[in-house]
């Protein structure tokens, strides 16, 4: 995924702040960016907005908050 610009990045930050538990991006090198964090959420952001395209897969660890992210997704389909 990537965002594309600052209402992306804000409606993302928006979403991870919705969900209740667990919000993390994994690359494909195994690293791991917790966006509860919020220092973590700065650097994530930063790869984020760079090409990282097919590099960083979301995962929620409590499954209803999956829905925040297809909303985000379906208002959003230039971050996919």
């Amino acid at each position: 995924m990537r965002l594309n610009n600052i209402q992306q990045v804000e409606a993302f930050l928006d979403a991870v702040k919705l969900a209740k538990g667990d919000v993390w991006l994994e690359s494909q090198q195994g690293d791991r960016y917790n966006l509860k964090s919020v220092l973590v959420r700065y650097i994530a952001i930063g790869a984020l907005i760079e090409d990282h395209k097919n590099d960083l897969e979301l995962f929620c660890a409590n499954k209803s908050d999956e829905a925040i992210f297809l909303h985000f997704f379906e208002e959003n389909p230039t971050a996919l």
